[in-house]
């Protein structure tokens, strides 16, 4: 009995071993993970304010956290060619130590004002040489940690990359709570705290997985490695198909989040799901037994690549919710597909780091494409289709059915192309019905390619032309919204529409109108003389009614300071012998307000306004104190807000250069937040009195909207009869709302009270 007791006795040490460097190493990965995906939101929000809040710091800083990624796991791969297992531990935990020394976060001292251009390049230089160290220290980890567990000796080690799985599990958790859970409760100043901490906890981790891989035998590194001793060294072509397949996913998120975001809506928090379920790819794929299997995504991503160029052709109004998820669904199966080929191709583990320096540079590549590259080249949002199109070169070789048959397909591709791209040079009936009928042609060609996928089984280029042809027939045959100008900077992409018949001219971003002209009087007369300000700023709505109200109790020419330019609608607002100033941080919104092609109210009611182009956080600071009549306060784009002038200390830069009996206006109309509690709010920290206006104009067919407008002042008199009018109605602050500050706001709350009481 003892002689048969006595191995499992030995053995026993060796499983508690193996248990808790499992749960040391997992619990390393995922904090680990949970630290690089907390840090992208928590630097990025602290960065906002610099560069007026605008979505593309979001796209940026993606670019910014793949770059460090490669640079990371590029260093973990150098580390583990040294043979002797001491030095790789002992430098890791002397760079994060070095790291942790520079903690806790801030922006570096050097950077002060944004340039008035090269914004990308200025932020990039300003998270690198803020941020650049720990974040690199961090991005190294997962690589550099599964490497250490194949050399333990770990009975799992000769395939490490469920760890992967754990790590993106961190990063999908991180990623959830920032908005739900740490943004709502903590301060900046706090979640940079906790941040720290965190970053300590890690070290030890760290510190006790180097113990732990320096205390395992030699013997059992050894035998690691005679696993997969015979198995062959990626080629180039590997690699390199590596690298695409990363590529295209990781441009596609980008790209998906800022088409949702400019031509569907930019409901806050947008970015969130899109990154979200690209993390939950990488989670499933890797995974020991996919909840989804490959073999499924296969067969699904020809599907919804047809599904995206229906999403693509009928436009994003027709029903957001379901243009959202369909576009967001459809995005994961392709992002699927993509990574679920990768997992099938990966190597051996002790190929393991190359195989993540070729991951993270192709993230790097497409996020390079789609956030630096397409901005600068395209003027709308044209790395989708792009994206969408290489999507299909990410599947796997095949053998063709009915190859007979299929080997004709490029010359019937061909006539099908002439048969259907000459029509759009004419202006015949053909012409018109294809136009009326663009969804269906362009659907009808999607839906070929997907038959190629799966009934034929046809060569990954048919598949990736018929889907180029589908995607250039919605752009060759436009929707009928008119004859739209598209105007792409930093800041986002604004569309000029013209409507048919050339009656009005509207600003759009997204699917939200921020301004518009008549050109055309009802009987198609063109519109003369000075231009009448509508949408939001018509007379009778809540800016009209306060810049009248406030001209009256003056009874003198007013100084008005404006932030933001939009259409320039505002330049008409003035009355002669006033002093308007405006503020703009997008000079291509200004260039294109300016344009009479598009706008006259610059050119008719100020052709010589000179606004000042910067973030008037920073440049409205800069005016003097106490000369200002009127503040007005409407800078928004599209349905995103800059937060960083809705905070109490920014209130108190405006109450500061109002004059003594002088208000502010803050224009809060917004379809997914409920901002009137919050301007009341900061305004009430300052010792304000606001009154708020919300009514509708029922005028919508004319573009004159209803619009929701908070005005502060010192005392009631200071507003003069709208402190007695029954449209507008003095407010108090809401105790359940905390005042939003430059260290802390919320919103998850503003688009749960949005939700909850809706346009009330």
């Amino acid at each position: 009995m003892d002689s048969i007791a006595q191995p499992a006795a030995a053995e026993q040490p060796s499983a508690s071993r193996n248990r808790l460097l499992l749960i040391i190493y997992t619990a390393a990965i995922f904090v680990s993970a949970l630290l690089l995906f907390s840090v992208q939101p928590l630097f990025t929000k602290m960065v906002l304010p610099r560069l007026g809040g605008s979505p593309a710091v979001w796209s940026v800083a993606m670019v910014f956290f793949q770059s460090l990624l490669l640079a990371g796991y590029a260093y973990a791969h150098l580390l583990m060619q040294i043979k002797n297992r001491v030095v790789p531990v002992v430098v890791h935990l002397v760079l994060l130590i070095a790291a942790f020394v520079t903690l806790p976060l801030g922006i570096a001292s050097a950077y002060g004002e944004p340039p008035a251009s090269g914004y990308a390049f200025w932020l990039l230089g300003l998270f690198v040489t803020s941020i650049g160290l720990p974040f690199f220290a961090l991005a190294a980890n997962n690589p550099l940690l599964q490497a250490w567990f194949v050399r333990t000796g770990h009975p799992d080690g000769h395939d490490p990359y469920f760890l992967y799985a754990s790590s993106n599990i961190g990063s999908f958790l991180a990623l959830l709570s920032y908005p739900f859970l740490l943004e709502p409760m903590f301060t900046l100043h706090a979640q940079n705290r906790l941040w720290t901490g965190g970053y300590g906890l890690l070290i030890l981790l760290i510190g006790a997985c180097g113990v732990m891989l320096l205390r395992s035998p030699k013997v059992a590194e050894a035998d690691t490695r005679t696993d997969d001793a015979n198995a062959p060294a990626p080629g180039v072509v590997t690699r390199l198909r590596w690298i695409f397949l990363a590529a295209v996913p990781s441009g596609l998120l980008i790209a998906v989040t800022a088409h949702i975001s400019t031509d569907v809506a930019a409901a806050p928090l947008l970015w969130v799901l899109p990154l979200s379920l690209y993390l939950l790819t990488w989670v499933v794929v890797f995974q020991s037994r996919p909840l989804l299997p490959h073999k499924w995504m296969l067969m699904l991503q020809p599907l919804a690549i047809a599904g995206v160029i229906f999403l693509l052709a009928f436009g994003g109004e027709q029903n957001l919710l379901l243009t959202l998820g369909g576009h967001q669904l459809c995005f994961f199966i392709i992002a699927m597909a993509c990574h679920g080929e990768l997992a099938r191709t990966r190597p051996a583990a002790r190929y393991l780091t190359g195989f993540y320096v070729a991951l993270s540079f192709g993230g790097m590549v497409g996020g390079l494409f789609a956030g630096l590259v397409a901005p600068f080249t395209f003027s709308w949002i044209a790395e989708y289709p792009i994206l969408v199109a290489l999507a299909a070169l990410c599947r796997p070789s095949a053998n063709e059915r009915l190859a007979g048959l299929v080997r004709w397909y490029w010359l019937a591709l061909a006539l099908l192309a002439a048969a259907l791209v000459v029509p759009s040079y004419t202006s015949g009936d053909l012409s018109t019905w294809f136009e009326d009928h663009r969804v269906w042609v362009a659907g009808a060609v999607s839906v070929l390619a997907a038959l190629l996928a799966l009934a034929l089984n046809a060569d990954r280029w048919k598949i990736f032309a018929t889907v180029a042809l589908a995607l250039a027939l919605t752009r060759i045959y436009p929707a009928d919204e008119g004859r739209v100008t598209t105007v792409r900077s930093f800041f986002g992409v604004h569309k000029i529409v013209v409507t048919p018949g050339g009656y009005f001219h509207v600003l759009m971003h997204g699917t939200t109108i921020h301004g518009a002209e008549r050109f055309r009087n009802n009987d198609g007369t063109p519109v003369t003389g000075r231009p009448e300000p509508i949408t939001y700023y018509h007379k009778d709505g809540g800016i009209g009614q306060a810049i009248t109200a406030i001209r009256e109790r003056k009874g003198a020419p007013l100084k008005v300071a404006a932030i933001g330019v939009g259409s320039g609608t505002l330049a008409c607002a003035a009355a002669p012998r006033e002093d308007w100033k405006f503020f703009e941080i997008d000079q291509s919104m200004v260039d294109a307000a300016r344009d009479p092609k598009n706008f006259r109210y610059i050119s008719s009611c100020l052709p010589d306004l000179k606004p000042v182009i910067g973030d008037a956080r920073l440049t409205f600071a800069r005016e003097p104190d106490g000369i200002y009549d009127l503040i007005i306060v409407d800078a928004y784009s599209s349905d995103a807000i800059p937060i960083h002038l809705a905070t109490q200390e920014a209130m108190k830069i405006y109450k500061e250069k109002l004059a003594p009996h002088g208000a502010v206006v803050m224009h809060v109309s917004n379809r997914h937040l409920d901002l009137e509690p919050v301007v009341v709010g900061i305004a009430d920290a300052n010792d304000l009195k606001s009154w708020v206006f919300d009514e509708d104009s029922g005028r919508d067919a004319d573009y004159i909207f209803s619009t929701d407008v908070v005005i502060s002042a010192r005392e009631a008199d200071d507003v003069g009869r709208l402190a007695s009018s029954k449209q507008w109605e003095e407010t108090d602050a809401d105790e359940k709302v905390r005042v939003w500050t430059d260290d802390y706001s919320n919103i998850l709350g503003a688009l749960y009270r949005r939700l909850r009481f809706g346009e009330q």
